[in-house]
């Protein structure tokens, strides 16, 4: 089953579980504080994100973190398979070194066209799609620790909903690995530089994280701006089906069918307010939202790791505080702010009646308007109707505090695009 079948299924599902719970509703409140603009396409071709992912640092616990990520990918090339939102003319890839503690030496990378496929098919590339990555002109590049460098333009037609190889070849010893470690997605890694191989054949290690790179941008004149998500494990997409893109941003981006890149800024054990895994959603926001090109609006969905966490949880009053910060932030350099109600979580075990009480805080500051530009009350859309403070059950994944499948598909489907 492909992934527009696994959605259309996934429709069907929502439809039947709305009906039985007595009519559907969207749960999306419209614009408080004046209406959306609504932009063309631009006439001259711009740099817009097609896609991102927000940088951390891999532990030894992470799930899919590869073996070698404290000292580096000494000798090995990495192949990082990545979703586009939309597609373009030329693409360029930004490559991060924000956890290594030593310049991060790259002497190859490259671009191509995923031919698709799975297992180590997945590392093949289209016929006559691979194309060298150069920086300055040079064909590899040093980034220092702590930054990130900016490839050249790469002429390579890029599809819009569809999958780009990202290959890096880091020669020597380095490290830590600025990585994602929960991408829900396979990528590759061989021995020696594989940069340019066509086939996958040589990329004989499996990976669930990706590695070096944090964003991939098109040239487009197509595309109305980007759309940036940022949150938690909830945003991230941590219990969606590996290699299916079913994370609720994917499901926006099909719904916006190229009109917008939209880009998934989560982090898994994320909060708004206290570093943790990566920094604070605030310490992070210039780097991981408004920095992205073309970033027109965020979607902004996080506050209940602040409200679950001890010994360090916070309170309702303070999230709310937090979002106001954010969302001045973002007002400051042009971008429009919807905020999202908190799900759910009884049923959890960190989720006791105190957090629930500050998460009524959160969500009724939210919904009042006052907070953010528009809002998406993902609460409602998952919540059981016949127990509130439970996600329904068809919408979760099983422990009570992350969706399913089907749940993602529910809330993608809730964003309401004229807000964006």
């Amino acid at each position: 089953m492909n992934k527009r079948q696994g959605y259309a299924s996934l429709a069907a599902l929502m439809a039947v579980v709305a009906l039985i719970c007595g009519g559907i509703y969207l749960g999306i409140d419209t614009v408080r504080n004046g209406p959306a603009v609504r932009t063309p396409p631009s006439a001259t071709p711009v740099w817009l994100a097609t896609w991102a992912a927000a940088p951390v640092t891999a532990l030894p616990a992470d799930a899919g973190a590869a073996t070698g990520t404290a000292g580096g990918r000494d000798g090995r090339s990495v192949r990082n398979v990545v979703h586009t939102s939309i597609g373009g003319t030329a693409a360029r890839v930004t490559l991060s070194n924000l956890y290594g503690t030593v310049p991060l030496r790259v002497d190859a990378a490259s671009l191509a066209v995923a031919a698709g496929g799975t297992g180590g098919a997945g590392a093949a590339a289209v016929p006559g799609s691979v194309r060298p990555v150069l920086f300055g002109g040079a064909r590899g590049a040093t980034v220092a620790p702590g930054g990130e460098i900016v490839s050249d333009p790469v002429a390579l037609r890029i599809p819009y909903d569809g999958d780009l190889l990202v290959s890096v070849h880091v020669p020597g010893p380095g490290g830590p690995v600025t990585t994602h470690t929960h991408a829900r997605r396979t990528s590759y890694v061989a021995a020696g530089d594989r940069t340019r191989d066509e086939s996958g054949d040589g990329y004989t290690e499996r990976i669930r994280s990706w590695h070096h790179v944090t964003a991939v941008d098109v040239l487009t004149s197509q595309a109305r701006g980007a759309v940036v998500a940022v949150g938690d494990s909830i945003t991230d997409g941590v219990t969606s089906t590996p290699d299916t893109d079913r994370r609720w941003p994917d499901v926006l981006a099909d719904r916006l069918g190229g009109r917008h890149g939209v880009v998934n800024a989560g982090i898994s054990g994320n909060r708004l307010l206290l570093d943790g895994r990566g920094e604070s959603t605030l310490g992070r926001l210039d780097r991981d939202v408004l920095a992205r090109s073309g970033a027109r609006s965020v979607i902004v969905a996080i506050g209940i790791n602040d409200l679950l966490r001890s010994p360090y949880a916070g309170t309702g009053e303070q999230v709310v505080a937090g979002l106001r910060e954010l969302t001045g932030r973002a007002r400051a350099q042009g971008l429009r702010v919807t905020g999202a109600t908190i799900l759910p979580c009884a049923g959890h075990p960190r989720c006791s009646a105190a957090v629930e009480a500050e998460r009524a805080v959160v969500n009724g500051a939210v919904r009042s308007g006052t907070v953010f530009d528009a809002v998406v009350d993902f609460d409602r859309a998952l919540r059981d109707p016949y127990a509130p403070r439970r996600l329904l059950p068809a919408y979760d994944s099983g422990d009570h505090l992350h969706p399913s499948d089907a749940g993602y598909a529910r809330m993608g489907a809730v964003v309401d695009p004229a807000t964006l």
